[in-house]
């Protein structure tokens, strides 16, 4: 019977699984989506919006509570090894969601894989398309502002 046990076993052992998330959850906050096969993603998606919520908790601390600050990090840093995935994670992803409850990932299912007819998943951070969005529109003023500049120096 497995009463009590919450964590899905995927055929690893526990040190082999912990690792793997490890550098699964690295990949997805610095790239902000991965493709993984659907159990994954699915646990994935359970570890990550925990770290994430900590992270949302941690922006919201005031400077004065520099010990439980740290203290955040840490726990994060149990699970993610990798510093700088942990920094924008906190500097970056944690203020973007903010004003969320929850619910900070999504996961698209891409049919199955080639070779072992695995069922693969695209899982992604939710508001990662408007951030996309507010970059391209930076962009796209950037380049007219760009084209401006050439134009008045043509004239000249």
């Amino acid at each position: 019977m497995r009463h009590r046990n919450n964590v899905k076993q995927l055929g690893r052992t526990p040190s082999h699984r912990d690792a793997m998330f490890s550098n699964m959850l690295a990949s997805f906050y610095l790239k902000e989506s991965i493709v993984t096969t659907k159990q994954k993603a699915k646990e994935l998606k359970k570890i990550s919006e925990k770290l994430i919520t900590r992270a949302i908790k941690n922006t919201e601390l005031k400077d004065t509570d520099s010990g439980k600050k740290l203290h955040n990090k840490r726990i994060v840093l149990k699970v993610v090894k990798d510093e700088d995935a942990v920094k924008k994670l906190f500097d970056e992803i944690a203020p973007r969601f903010s004003s969320r409850k929850g619910g900070y990932t999504r996961i698209f299912l891409l049919g199955r894989r080639p070779g072992d007819a695995a069922e693969m998943a695209m899982i992604e951070l939710v508001e990662k398309k408007a951030a996309r969005k507010a970059k391209d529109t930076v962009d796209l003023k950037a380049k007219s502002e760009k084209k401006e500049k050439k134009e008045k120096k043509q004239k000249d």
